[in-house]
C-alpha cells in the first residue's frame, strides 16, 4: 500500500506520526510526503523541511507567498507522480487543501483530511467547498460527523490525541510542588496562550485579575508554563504582577522532560486561567479546574461575534454538553468578572469534574488509541 501523507506545523507532525504508527500495525506500507521529526522517525523521507510550511498570519505569510505556491505545486505534482492509494493531508488547509484541488484536477486519487474545520462554530461553508477536493475525513470530536457528511464527504470520528497524552500521578504533582517551593499554598496555572499576540493581549488581562485574586488569597501561587517562542515575553509581561510567578521554561529542556515537568504542574494545580483553546482539554486530561478567557483585536471581534454559531468557545462545555466551565471572551474579557470566576472555582469547581470526566469519555479515553483508529477508517474507506 502506498501513502502519501502531509503535515504542515508540530501538531499535525504529532497526529500523522500516531497514524503512520496505526497503518504500519495494519498493512505493509510505503509512505511518501512531507513531515517533521516524527513522522521521519516512522520512515517518512520528508519531500522538504515541513518548517517551510508553518507560517501563521497575513504579515508572514505574504513575503513567503510565491516560496509556498511553488511548494504547493511542486507537492501536487509529486502526489500525481507517485499515485499512491490515498492522499492524507493533516490540518493545515491552507496549504493541505490547495494540494488536494490540484490533485483531484488531474486525478481520481482518494483524499483523506485529518482534523475536521470548526464548521459547528463558524464559516459553515467550508465543508461545501472542502467537499470538492476531499472524499473522506477523520473528526477529532464525536459531534462532527454529520456536519461533514452534509457536506457529501464520508467522515469518521477517531478520538483526540489528548486521551493518549500521559497524566501526571498524585505522586508527581506533590514532588512538583516541593521542588518548586510551592508546599500547600493554593496553585493556579496561568495560560496566556502561545502565540505572541495572544499573549501581548492577555497577559495584562491576567494581571489585573491576579491582583483582584491575590487580595482575596494571598497566598496563592501563580505558574506559568511557557513555550520556548514566547518566554521571554512572559517574563516581561509578567514583570509588575502582583506576585512573581513560578515561569517555566522549556529551553534548554529535552522536549520529554519539559513534558513530564507540564504535566506535573496541571496535576499539581488546584485551577487555571487559560487562554481559549485545546489547552482547556489538557486541563480537562489533568482533572484541574478551569476559567477561559481570550480577547482579539476589534475587527476580529467583529467579524468573529457575527459569524460565530455557539454560545460558548470552551471545548469542554461544547463536548460535554454542559457549560459548566466561565469563560470570558471579547467584550466580556475584563479583570473583574474573570477573578470573580476564578475564586469561585478555587472554592468549588461545581460540576465541573464531571464535565471534564464526561468529556474524556466522549474524545476516546480508555479506548483504542487515536492514530490506530484513523489507521483503520482510513483502510475502511478505501475502494476495493
Amino acid at each position: 500500500m502506498r501513502v502519501f501523507v502531509i503535515a504542515g506545523e508540530a501538531s499535525g507532525d504529532k497526529l500523522g506520526a500516531a497514524l503512520m504508527a496505526g497503518l504500519k500495525e495494519l498493512a505493509e506500507v510505503e509512505f511518501q510526503g512531507i513531515g517533521g521529526p516524527l513522522m521521519q522517525e516512522e520512515g517518512l523521507e520528508s519531500l522538504f523541511p515541513m518548517d517551510e510550511l508553518s507560517v501563521m498570519g497575513i504579515a508572514e505569510i505574504l513575503p513567503k507567498y510565491r516560496h509556498l505556491m511553488r511548494r504547493i505545486n511542486q507537492t501536487a505534482e509529486a502526489v500525481v507522480a507517485a499515485q499512491p492509494d490515498v492522499l492524507i493531508t493533516i490540518d493545515s488547509p491552507d496549504f493541505s487543501l490547495r494540494v488536494a484541488r490540484r490533485v483531484k484536477a488531474v486525478s481520481d486519487i482518494r483524499t483523506v483530511h485529518y482534523v475536521a474545520p470548526t464548521v459547528w462554530a463558524w464559516r459553515a461553508g467550508r465543508a461545501e467547498k472542502m467537499a470538492r477536493v476531499i472524499d473522506h475525513v477523520l473528526a477529532l470530536f464525536p459531534f462532527e460527523p454529520p456536519y461533514m457528511e452534509a457536506a457529501g464527504m464520508d467522515c469518521d470520528f477517531v478520538g483526540h490525541p489528548v486521551v493518549a497524552e500521559r497524566v501526571a500521578t498524585a505522586d508527581e504533582a506533590a514532588a512538583f510542588r516541593s521542588e518548586q517551593g510551592l508546599g500547600d499554598a493554593p496553585v493556579l496555572l496561568v495560560l496566556p496562550g502561545s502565540r505572541r499576540g495572544e499573549v501581548s493581549r492577555l497577559a495584562p488581562v491576567f494581571g489585573e485579575a491576579l491582583k483582584r485574586i491575590v487580595a482575596e488569597r494571598p497566598d496563592i501561587r501563580p505558574v506559568i508554563p511557557t513555550t520556548g517562542n514566547v518566554t521571554d515575553l512572559v517574563r516581561a509581561a509578567v514583570a509588575d504582577w502582583p506576585v512573581a510567578p513560578l515561569v517555566l521554561d522549556p529551553r534548554g529542556m529535552a522536549p520529554e522532560d519539559y513534558k513530564r515537568l507540564k504535566a506535573a504542574a496541571f496535576a499539581a494545580a488546584d485551577a487555571a486561567l487559560a487562554a481559549s483553546g485545546t489547552v482547556s482539554l489538557e486541563l480537562a486530561a489533568s482533572d484541574t479546574p478551569m476559567v477561559i478567557a481570550y480577547d482579539m483585536s476589534l475587527i476580529s471581534r467583529i467579524i468573529i461575534s457575527r459569524m460565530l454559531k455557539v454560545d460558548t468557545v470552551t471545548l469542554v462545555n461544547l463536548v460535554s454538553d454542559t457549560r459548566t466551565v466561565p469563560e470570558f471572551v471579547g467584550r466580556d474579557c475584563q479583570p473583574g468578572p474573570i477573578a470573580e470566576a476564578v475564586l469561585q472555582v478555587l472554592d468549588d469547581p461545581g460540576d465541573q469534574r464531571a464535565a471534564m470526566a464526561l468529556t474524556m469519555e466522549r474524545l476516546g479515553k480508555g479506548g483504542e488509541a487515536p492514530g490506530l483508529r484513523a489507521a483503520k477508517a482510513v483502510l475502511k474507506r478505501l475502494p476495493g
